[in-house]
């Protein structure tokens, strides 16, 4: 039997990065980006969760701060899933969507 996880665990993991690392860091979108070798764009995209957190990100975040990749890996691969499940009716089989 598969363990099912709550909604609410599937957090995007950009506006976590905000509130839990760049911010406690006293960073701005601009200082995180510098520090992490990327545009500032691709920093704001992704901490206001506009947009996903790539492996390379997260092997950048990994250096620069100390979290591992493999867990915000994961926290993107669940907030992703759980946003397929949630348009396309919960989990049923592919062949139902639509």
């Amino acid at each position: 039997m598969a363990i099912t996880l709550h909604p609410s665990f599937a957090v995007h993991p950009g506006p976590w990065l905000r509130a839990e690392i760049v911010e406690p860091h006293g960073l701005s979108v601009t200082a995180a980006a510098e520090r992490l070798g990327v545009t500032r764009q691709a920093m704001s995209n992704l901490l206001g969760g506009r947009a996903g957190l790539s492996a390379e990100m997260a092997v950048r975040f990994e250096g620069a701060f100390g979290l591992r990749a493999e867990t915000l890996l994961r926290m993107q691969m669940t907030h992703d899933l759980a946003a397929v499940r949630r348009r396309c009716g919960g989990g049923r089989g592919w062949r139902e969507w639509g």
